[in-house]
């Protein structure tokens, strides 16, 4: 496995050949990741590379956030992608992607993110449409694959590449799960031993609220409370817990028979835990 730290070299290393395939992340990786690397290989099969990104993109992280202290294990990542048969790892610096201060930003439409999570992290999605371009545009990809847990951002990527007509196609990886439910993510590390085990409650609110659904209700703010008052009463402090259509995030409407899924994202201690489920679709 090559890892290269400059757009230079990364197209030297990738040209002449086929358009690869790419699997873009912020480093820390877990199972969820690695699923995503073996669905890019399987995709394109032996012989299309795999590439992987590792970045942590400031441009998507609040003055407040956790940019400074979002774990960085490089070296722990790329043997781990070596070990799923990743071609090659490409790891720029700041420098490298933003030489210059990047006045120039993808700002996807506010229907679409400046909802649910674009609520509660305002410029969020700015940031992440023009990193995911730049890396784009860096790495040249024919397949990308991103994970369904952050389904508004999946959602989104997949709106700019429409949009802008880029000629990628974006992949969905389903939700990695622990064995009692938790949505394995990069931040699941700053849970305490209490609040790891009572991480689990966020896909329990969501799978509650959905065999509610499936039940026959229809209340759908009342049953949205219902869930974020659950969730207060256990300790957590919910910023939403939402059904909305798979089309656009946009509020079901009765009758319509429309795909759902239901999104949550909730603070445990200092912990920030986003989590979805799918729903068939209901008449």
């Amino acid at each position: 496995m090559q890892v290269v730290k400059s757009i230079a070299a990364l197209r030297e290393a990738l040209q002449p050949g086929p358009a690869p395939a790419f699997v873009p992340t912020m480093g820390n990786l877990h199972d969820g990741h690695l699923a995503l690397v073996r669905q890019a290989r399987a995709a394109v099969g032996p012989q299309v590379p795999v590439v992987a990104s590792i970045f942590v993109n400031r441009l998507q992280f609040a003055p407040h956030e956790d940019f400074d202290s979002y774990p960085r294990t490089f070296e722990r990542d790329c043997a781990l992608l070596q070990q799923e048969g990743c071609d090659l790892v490409f790891a720029p610096d700041e420098a490298e992607l933003y030489p210059e201060p990047q006045t120039v930003k993808v700002h996807p439409p506010a229907a679409l993110a400046d909802v649910l999570e674009g609520a509660f992290r305002p410029g969020f999605f700015v940031g992440v449409c023009t990193v995911v371009l730049k890396l784009f545009n860096a790495v040249q990809p024919g397949v990308a694959v991103f994970g369904k847990k952050d389904m508004q951002q999946l959602m989104v990527i997949r709106h700019m590449v429409r949009q802008l007509a880029l000629p990628v196609q974006v992949l969905a990886g389903e939700t990695a799960r622990a064995d009692d439910g938790l949505a394995l993510s990069s931040r699941n590390g700053y849970l305490s031993p209490a609040e790891r085990a009572e991480a689990p409650a966020l896909a329990q609110a969501l799978r509650t609220l959905a065999a509610a659904v499936q039940a026959g209700r229809r209340d759908v703010h009342a049953l949205e409370t219902e869930a974020m008052d659950r969730l207060s009463e256990r300790g957590w402090a919910p910023d939403y817990v939402a059904l909305r259509r798979q089309a656009d995030l946009g509020e079901p409407q009765p009758g319509a028979g429309e795909a759902l899924v239901v999104l949550a994202a909730a603070r445990l201690g200092r912990t920030r835990l986003i989590d979805n489920l799918e729903l068939t679709t209901l008449s």
